[in-house]
Order: C-alpha cells, then sequence, then structure tokens
C-alpha cells in the first residue's frame, strides 16, 4: 500500500514537473526567455506560484525541465558491475532506464531542440548540465571499474555515449514511425560499434 501511494505521489510530481516544462517550452517558443514572467508560468501551468518555485528555481531550469533521476537500486546494481557485467552494455542500461523516465514526445523534443538553437543561454545552460552529468557519470565508472580506468577514458565513453544519444535524437525528431528514442540510441550504438570495431 504504501509503495503505490509512492509511486503515485511519484507519477503527480512528474506529471506536474513535466506539465510545467511543456508550458515553458511554449511560452518560450512564443515569446522567447526573456518575453514571460514566472507568474505567467506559473497561470500557463495552472500551479501556484510557490508550486512553481518549489519545482524549479529559474525560467531556463524550468525549460530545460527536470533531469532524470536514475533509481538507486539502478544505480547501485551498475556500481556493483551490473547489470550484465560490461561496462558499455550497463551504461546503455542506465541511459535505457533515464529516458523511460522522461518519455520524451517528438514534437516537445522537436520543439525543445528549436528553442535551444535560438536561446544561446538554454544552449549554454543544457551544456553545464550534460557536463555535470558527465561528472557525476565519471566518478560512478571510476567506482566501478577502479581508477586505474582512468578519468579521461571515462569521460570520454560518457561523451561518445551521449553524443550517440545526441543522434538517436535527432533521428527521433525526424522519424515518422513509432520507433522510441531508446530504440533509435540501440541502433546508433551498433552502428558506433561497426564502425569502430
Amino acid at each position: 500500500m504504501v509503495e503505490s501511494a509512492t509511486t503515485l505521489r511519484e507519477q503527480r510530481r512528474w506529471d506536474t514537473s513535466h506539465r510545467i516544462t511543456v508550458c515553458a517550452q511554449a511560452l518560450t517558443a512564443a515569446h522567447g526567455l526573456d518575453g514571460f514572467t514566472m507568474e505567467e508560468l506559473a497561470e500557463a501551468a495552472d500551479v501556484s506560484r510557490r508550486t512553481l518555485f518549489n519545482y524549479f528555481p529559474s525560467k531556463t531550469d524550468a525549460v530545460l525541465g527536470a533531469a532524470p533521476e536514475l533509481p538507486d537500486a539502478d544505480v547501485d546494481t551498475f556500481r556493483a558491475g551490473g547489470p550484465s557485467g560490461n561496462l558499455i552494455d550497463d551504461l546503455t542500461e542506465l541511459v535505457r532506464i533515464a529516458v523511460s523516465v522522461k518519455r520524451p514526445e517528438r514534437d516537445e523534443a522537436g520543439r525543445a531542440r528549436r528553442i535551444l538553437a535560438t536561446e544561446p543561454r538554454l544552449l549554454a545552460a543544457a551544456h553545464q548540465r550534460f557536463e555535470a552529468i558527465t561528472i557525476e557519470f565519471t566518478e560512478l565508472v571510476l567506482e566501478r571499474e577502479g581508477a586505474d580506468f582512468g578519468a579521461s577514458r571515462a569521460r570520454l565513453l560518457l561523451r561518445l555515449l551521449l553524443a550517440l544519444l545526441d543522434v538517436a535524437l535527432d533521428h527521433f525528431i525526424a522519424d515518422d514511425g513509432d520507433r522510441s528514442l531508446v530504440e533509435l540510441f540501440e541502433e546508433q550504438l551498433r552502428d558506433a560499434r561497426a564502425l569502430l570495431g
């Protein structure tokens, strides 16, 4: 009973966060990042100002949306060398989990891409977010693989995976079919493995 209540609460929290981000992106697309206030965003998302600030401290954060949070159990499994024992496969599993948590829609992902292309501050903030993710996962890889693996190798691997995810996102936005972002990411990973031998 507690677990289902927690899951329901988490789902409501995710739904509210997502609604705020969709509204923030729509307002940014229509008026630019400086063309609306946090009060207007709260009204558009049908939340109080206080609720809005509990979710996002700034318009930039609201437009970028919440970073996906991996369940502790999955991170612990990775840290312990699982789930498969192959580093790339296990990092791919973490990407799969992170993407499935966010469940991006094609039109929303396309709008987010267009906004990033027209708002340099958002692009810089997105870059900072990816750098923070790279640092976090570099530390996680080193915890798993040991210091001898090397921080520069871990960063290279993570940046390659993020680049593949970026290409997969381009295909996801352009794709008319029903392939998911995860499927497209896995396809890019297979292609990269074939190219790199």
